[in-house]
């Protein structure tokens, strides 16, 4: 075929629409009084937390003969509590508020953490996100990331209104993670489809209504500790192939 393969441009609108929005945002930001910017944020966290319903019942329901059934929630529950219990002993969550600590002193500007963080796992997480990097690497196909694009920077504008300057820096793991899923597509697209992909979605969902719930909670849920969670049907996978070889051998 005559298609270019292992495209970026994708992800390099993505990142662009993510910083430029943020950018906005922080503009917005200066003429919001505070307890209009509180009362912004929690609803913002109230759509967060729609979003992520929305996810997982995309996800993990299915219509059979009419009817809505679930499959998966028991696995949710041992993904999300194992990757959780390794990112707490891990501390994943203390260490980068460390070094977050260190970049708000070198800039004199609070709020990086909270921005950076909640930025980096709404642009990442999501079906949109793999796919979109996979046909970008195989086809050259961009068109699902310049939608998603559009969608981020509408988001990145009220994140960056809201949770302030560490939204524009969450272009970096973005780069990071779809360029690098671009760059492996060949071999990530047999592993990245099907059951993997939904788990891998409910999981990423799951910890997007966990950011939902900190912004109009304040803060309860430690998100990036959770985030290993997200790897875990990609253990699993490989667990179940080494059991049912294992099997095979008796």
């Amino acid at each position: 075929s005559g298609r270019k393969k292992n495209s970026m441009t994708g992800t390099l609108v993505n990142c662009a629409a993510v910083a430029a929005g943020g950018a906005i945002g922080l503009l917005f930001k200066k003429g919001i009084k505070e307890d209009h910017a509180e009362s912004i944020n929690r609803v913002l966290g109230l759509a967060v937390f729609v979003i992520g319903i929305n996810g997982i019942v995309a996800n993990m329901f299915a219509e059979e003969d009419g009817k809505l059934v679930s499959s998966g929630e028991l696995l949710l529950v041992v993904f999300l509590v194992i990757g959780t219990l390794i990112g707490e002993m891990l501390r994943l969550e203390d260490r980068f508020r460390n070094l977050c600590d260190g970049v708000e002193k070198k800039f004199k500007k609070g709020g990086f953490a909270a921005g950076f963080v909640n930025g980096t796992l709404l642009f990442c997480i999501g079906a949109m996100a793999i796919i979109g990097s996979i046909n970008d690497g195989l086809t050259g196909d961009s068109s699902v990331l310049f939608v998603k694009s559009t969608i981020d920077f509408v988001a990145a504008i009220i994140f960056g209104a809201t949770l302030g300057f560490g939204v524009i820096f969450s272009f970096i793991p973005l780069l990071i993670y779809q360029g690098g899923i671009t760059l492996l597509a060949g071999s990530l697209s047999g592993l990245l489809q099907g059951e993997v992909l939904g788990q891998i979605c409910y999981i990423g969902y799951a910890i997007i209504m966990a950011i939902g719930l900190n912004c109009i909670l304040r803060n309860k849920f430690k998100t990036l500790n959770m985030l290993p969670a997200v790897f875990m049907p990609i253990a699993y996978h490989y667990l179940m192939i080494l059991f049912n070889y294992i099997k095979g051998l008796f």
